[in-house]
């Protein structure tokens, strides 16, 4: 039984005044109180005392009154006091209405409107349009003249955070209007388009964005980079709709350049020059930055030579095409000298900024002597001609050592006008004497690696299940795919012939199993042959006087298996651990199996493909091709059989999702797919531990409409904790790793007799 909390002194008046009997409420009050008594004025706060007493009695259970008195005051401070009463009239009419069942969502929704619409008159154009939706969409369901709820209403409410992320009000009630349109007759659709799921509505969602889209465009930025540049590389969208926490910016890595998949207008700027923009400056780096090494840079340092550098690439940028200054100093801010409090503030971002827009700016506003005199050293050393990124560090460390500050140090630090967003993260300027999983020296000879032999070939983007919103994240992970890279083909031999009798074993059950060439079917009124036996019969009923049976030929037909196979194998890093109470590792031993069963589907005729896959992020989900369907089982596939290697994590659904493109377009009567794991799905990008499960878990549910079958054989011993969760029945845990050569193929075997 819950504990009554104490309710302080101070508080004891308004709790008498709201009259609440939930015990959830009660333990919360003072908290919440205390945030509306230093956020909310006196008439404020017997407004919302009134308002959450309404909720409290409206028949909703607790949830209203508890969300409104948390969120409350926050919204009040975005949108000021004003705006209670047009939200407490949304809510009348809801409550007054079949779609009571919406006020939650919407109340949970309120905090992340108030922070994208940031004024009372949107918030209102907001509400209108929310209003006018639950209006058109209550009570006409196929034509019945019945209050029925708004199916999708709720649903809206929830994505609201993404949509006011991505469109104005104006493209937000377009998105409204095509789903009410096209889907008011039908309930179950219109959940679907409202809550984002239907391909049709992330569609128009993208086609309602403000702004200039990557995809529209990639085409004629290619050209640009080819034209002007002499240069080519894949372009590669990323979301800022869904990393608002961590707000990506561009960069480049080998498998690309990565940018925003959208660009709005601004400051005068068109969005396909905001891209040019962020183009020529990564395409600056590329030719004229040299890699030097950061382990002796104090984060300071490394800060300060990063914005002498992008000073440096720009400039040389500039002088082959003087046009980019126009779009660069558009788009670089211009912070105010007296923009920040030392006394509470760090300092540092804000002088590099102002030094970088003197580099770009000779009329910039500033009078700092340190910005001046650092500007005119910089533009003596570009004169000389023979500057390079070392030398820029080098001017950096002395910029921070005479510009040094105690307030420098505090913890916070002034941001306001100091992000030149067009700016990649210099992530190449930088090499490590000791490399990490994380960084890369950018001067050495690269290794080939899974997926870079595919260099060029763009990244496939699946939805994510978000089991917290029931709802898809779209376009969320990218797979790349590649061919797995080759080992000793004759190393699978010895593996084969190390089982030679088990091999041998299981050839008696694939005897059984293998199809007969031709079946006969008889009775046939025409045919590729005569049927003796009837024919006979017939003749003798025919002289007798009897009707004869006019079925007297026969034909035949092929009593083949019609079974298409995809084997999905886990190559996460816990492979390269050893198998418990054996000298092999986990890799070592999956190797073997694989082999076996590889042979035992070859003899059986069946049509297979062999993948395995690894992630590092969403961003990096990598799915390699061992055998394709149409590949012979020969030298190539067993040397890339014998080259497997594991590391990085382990994101199924990505990697099912992909696995069953493939297998879906198999010409077969069964379709299987056989999932070869060691662990739960889990990437180092993904805090909840269920999201990955739970993402699988759908991935299965989503393979099985495709007519997919899907069974997943898992090595950990611990897996009784989730693969049920993901598989319901369709499993088998193998205790004893050691085992699997055998177990597998005789595992296949019985599910496909």
């Amino acid at each position: 039984m819950m504990e009554a909390a104490v309710i302080p002194e101070e508080f004891q008046a308004y709790w008498k005044q709201l009259a609440c009997g939930f015990p959830r409420v009660e333990l919360v009050f003072a908290d919440c109180m205390r945030e509306a008594l230093a956020t909310l004025s006196k008439e404020g706060v017997d407004a919302y005392i009134e308002q959450a007493r309404y909720l409290g009695k409206m028949g909703r259970g607790a949830e209203p009154i508890l969300i409104f008195m948390e969120a409350w005051p926050s919204v009040a401070k975005t949108l000021g006091e004003d705006a209670l009463p047009a939200v407490m009239e949304c809510i009348r009419r809801m409550s007054k209405s079949p779609n009571s069942h919406a006020i939650t969502p919407f109340l949970q929704s309120l905090p992340a409107a108030a922070r994208r619409l940031q004024s009372m008159q949107l918030l209102r154009d907001y509400l209108d349009i929310a209003l006018d939706f639950m209006e058109r969409t209550t009570g006409s369901i196929h034509g019945i003249h019945q209050t029925f709820p708004s199916p999708g209403l709720p649903e809206f409410f929830k994505q609201i955070p993404l949509l006011l992320g991505q469109l104005s009000l104006e493209g937000l009630k377009s998105w409204v209007d095509y789903g009410v349109r096209y889907y008011n007759d039908h309930p179950d659709r219109q959940v679907d388009y409202f809550s984002l799921q239907s391909a049709d509505s992330r569609a128009v969602l993208q086609r309602e964005r403000h702004g200039t889209l990557l995809v529209d465009n990639e085409r004629k930025l290619d050209m640009y980079l080819r034209g002007l540049w002499q240069e080519e590389d894949q372009l590669i969208p990323y979301s800022g709709a869904f990393d608002e926490l961590r707000q990506p910016i561009p960069y480049y890595d080998k498998l690309g350049i990565r940018l925003p998949d959208v660009y709005a207008d601004a400051h005068g700027i068109a969005g396909i020059d905001r891209y040019r923009a962020a183009l020529a400056h990564i395409v600056g780096h590329r030719r004229w930055t040299t890699a030097i090494f950061a382990d002796n840079f104090s984060p300071f340092q490394r800060m300060a030579a990063e914005f002498f550098e992008d000073s440096r690439v720009e400039y040389l940028a500039m002088k082959q095409y003087p046009g980019l200054r126009r779009i660069f100093m558009a788009l670089h801010p211009i912070p105010a000298e007296d923009a920040f409090d030392p006394e509470k503030e760090s300092g540092v971002r804000h002088r590099l900024a102002m030094l970088s827009r003197t580099i770009l700016d000779t009329s910039h506003p500033y009078r700092n002597p340190d910005v001046i005199e650092f500007a005119q050293r910089f533009f003596d050393l570009m004169q000389q001609g023979d500057s390079g990124t070392q030398e820029m560090a080098e001017l950096a460390i002395a910029f921070v050592v005479k510009t040094r500050r105690q307030s420098d140090n505090l913890a916070k630090s002034h941001f306001e006008d100091t992000v030149v967003d067009y700016r990649d993260d210099n992530r190449q300027m930088w090499k490590f004497i000791e490399e990490g999983d994380e960084e890369e020296a950018f001067d050495e000879e690269r290794k080939i690696e899974p997926g870079e032999e595919l260099k060029g070939l763009p990244p496939r983007h699946y939805h994510e299940w978000d089991y917290n919103t029931q709802s898809y994240r779209p376009d969320w992970v990218s797979v790349y795919e590649a061919l797995h890279p080759n080992g000793n083909a004759s190393d699978i031999d010895k593996l084969l012939e190390k089982h030679a009798a088990l091999a041998k074993r299981l050839k008696k059950m694939l005897d059984l199993l293998k199809p007969q060439e031709k079946v006969r079917i008889r009775y046939q009124e025409e045919g590729s042959e005569l049927d003796l036996d009837v024919a006979l019969r017939s003749l003798i009923d025919y002289k007798s006087g009897a009707s004869p049976d006019p079925r007297i030929n026969m034909s035949h037909r092929n009593d083949g298996r019609n079974i298409a196979v995809m084997i999905l194998l886990d190559l996460s890093e816990s492979l390269n651990e050893k198998a418990a109470g054996c000298d092999q590792t986990i890799l070592e031993l999956s190797q073997e199996a694989v082999s076996l069963l590889g042979w035992a589907v070859e003899k059986l005729g069946d049509p297979f493909a062999i993948a395995g896959f690894h992630s590092n992020t969403r961003h990096d989900v990598r799915y390699l091709h061992i055998k394709g369907y149409s590949e012979p089982w020969g030298d190539e596939v067993k040397g890339r059989l014998a080259g497997m290697e594991a590391s990085y994590s382990t994101r199924m659904g990505a990697a099912m999702r992909h696995a069953g493109h493939y297998l879906e377009k198999q010409q077969a009567d069964k379709k299987l797919m056989l999932i070869l794991t060691d662990g739960e799905p889990a990437d180092i990008d993904s805090r909840d531990g269920r999201i990955l499960i739970e993402d699988a878990r759908q991935a299965v549910k989503e393979l099985d409409q495709q007519g997919i079958y899907a069974y997943c054989i898992n090595l950990d011993p611990k897996a009784d904790e989730y693969v049920a969760d993901i598989f319901g029945k369709q499993y088998t845990i193998i205790d004893r790793v050691e085992s699997l050569p055998e177990r597998l193929p005789q595992l296949f075997i019985s599910l496909t007799k």
